[in-house]
């Protein structure tokens, strides 16, 4: 059954966490009008050209895929205005969004964050929670601003750390609680009148690449 999410979400993600969050939005029945993920890349010891995770989900249900090399490409805002986006879902898409485009959405964006922030803002949050030992980690969804990770989150699970945990195990977990998560805002957002708290700066902590 549909979640009855937004009419029109163009979703942005590369890796395999974002391809977790892109197959539940098809999922829900509300698939995105349009899916931007980064270039194909060189992997592996041959170098061989890859696609990344999401654009193989999104090509298998024929979504419209767009791989542009840097968002400051001049045909970008023609290209979102004509996709006339509620919302733009990111996920782990690897690039700052400028101004323009955060403020273009009718709903804002809204960004899937691997932890409880205001707790390890930066790229890399599953690392960081257990290199500094934390007991908890989870994940936000979070209305995206200009800053690093600084916007206001709309709703956020959380779950204890296991004692073995590595990124690699660690990874998919949230992945998949990010998916629901993100699904879930979307709804309370178009249906519910959901608004995000503000974060407390002053508890913020940095988790760079």
């Amino acid at each position: 059954m549909g979640q009855s999410l937004p009419a029109r979400i163009v979703f942005m993600g590369t890796p395999a966490f974002a391809e977790r969050s892109l197959s539940a939005l098809i999922e829900s029945g509300s698939p995105p009008v349009a899916v931007f993920t980064q270039p194909d890349r060189p992997t592996g010891r041959r170098r061989v050209l890859t696609s990344p995770p999401v654009k193989a989900t999104a090509l298998a249900h024929d979504l419209p895929v767009y791989q542009p090399e840097t968002l400051r490409d001049p045909l970008l805002p023609r290209i979102f205005e004509e996709l006339a986006p509620d919302v733009i879902a990111v996920a782990a898409y690897g690039r700052i969004l400028p101004q323009w485009l955060l403020d273009l959405p009718r709903l804002g964006c809204v960004n899937v964050h691997a932890s409880l922030l205001p707790r390890h803002r930066g790229a890399a949050p599953i690392a960081y929670a257990i290199w500094e030992g934390d007991e908890d980690t989870g994940v936000c969804t979070m209305r995206m601003e200009a800053g690093l990770d600084t916007g206001p989150v709309y709703l956020c699970e959380r779950i204890s750390i296991p004692a073995d945990a590595t990124a690699g195990s660690l990874t998919p977990i949230l992945a998949d609680r990010g998916a629901h998560l993100l699904v879930k805002t979307l709804h309370a957002m178009e249906h519910e009148g959901l608004r995000p708290t503000p974060q407390d700066d002053a508890a913020a902590t940095l988790a760079p690449r």
